[in-house]
């Protein structure tokens, strides 16, 4: 990570991890770093992000691929922020369909619905094109993302959310997997129902006009952290609905057509 653009120290950044670290812990809420930290750049919430990544897998939790936060319109608006971000997923955070999750491990709890591709090759920046994220696809997946966030949510900015492993919680994963050239990605929809009501839906190109295209981000901003994605990753590519609050007692199901369903519920 380029050091010209970081602004605070190690000890610093230590601190902000330790914080938030117990916050996940005590299902709780730090204050905005950005009110305490105004010199903080991305490059400083990317090593924070590291940090707890890095933490994680010392523990013995198994990384298993990454999520792509703020690629949509609609995404951007629900949270003022206009740029996308990653943060990083470990095996512990994945469900299966149907799973019965709680609730309580988690700090305003709200969900994204998604496609997930799941990747047969490597992919290394700089230049990764779209073509090259369909040829490294193995398959795609229909995906709920479950957020989770550790820090004050009103006046957050992007170096708030990405320190915060981009508000990833958890994801549950369902439906049909599909070669990524055996449907139209683009136009892969879902509806999305809590209870019995539909509360949203979307088209899957408001991910930056094509739901690869958030893979092709990732790849790419990787590569200016000397990182890069590998085959057997799964990478979730970016909600194309606004979040949707959940309660304990909710049940969530999400209808992508010939894609399938995905559902859970929050005990």
């Amino acid at each position: 990570m380029p050091a010209e653009n970081t602004r605070l120290s190690q000890e610093t950044i230590t601190t902000i991890a330790d914080e938030l670290a117990a916050a996940e812990e005590q299902r709780s809420m730090i204050g905005l770093l950005t009110s305490r930290y105004p010199e903080m750049t991305i490059e400083d919430s990317y090593a924070v992000q590291n940090e707890w990544r890095r933490r994680g897998a010392a523990a013995g939790r198994r990384p298993v691929g990454r999520k792509i936060g703020l690629t949509s319109k609609v995404m951007q608006a629900a949270t003022g922020i206009t740029e996308p971000d990653y943060g990083a997923i470990f095996a512990d955070m994945v469900y299966e369909n149907g799973s019965v999750i709680q609730h309580s491990r988690f700090s305003n709890v709200r969900i994204e619905v998604e496609l997930a591709f799941v990747l047969g090759k490597d992919l290394t920046g700089p230049n990764v094109t779209i073509f090259d994220v369909l040829d490294a696809t193995d398959y795609v997946v229909p995906a709920l993302e479950i957020l989770s966030s550790r820090i004050e949510m009103t006046g957050r900015t992007i170096v708030d959310t990405i320190s915060d492993n981009a508000a990833m919680g958890a994801m549950v994963t369902g439906g049909n997997p599909v070669k990524p050239h055996d449907v139209d990605l683009r136009w892969v929809s879902a509806l999305l129902y809590r209870n019995e009501t539909i509360e949203e839906s979307g088209v899957a190109a408001a991910v930056l006009n094509h739901p690869a295209s958030g893979v092709v981000w990732l790849a790419n901003k990787l590569s200016q952290h000397g990182d890069s994605l590998t085959a057997g990753e799964i990478i979730l590519a970016g909600s194309f609905t606004r979040p949707m609050w959940v309660e304990a007692g909710d049940t969530v199901f999400c209808d992508y057509g010939p894609m399938g369903t995905v559902t859970c519920r929050f005990d």
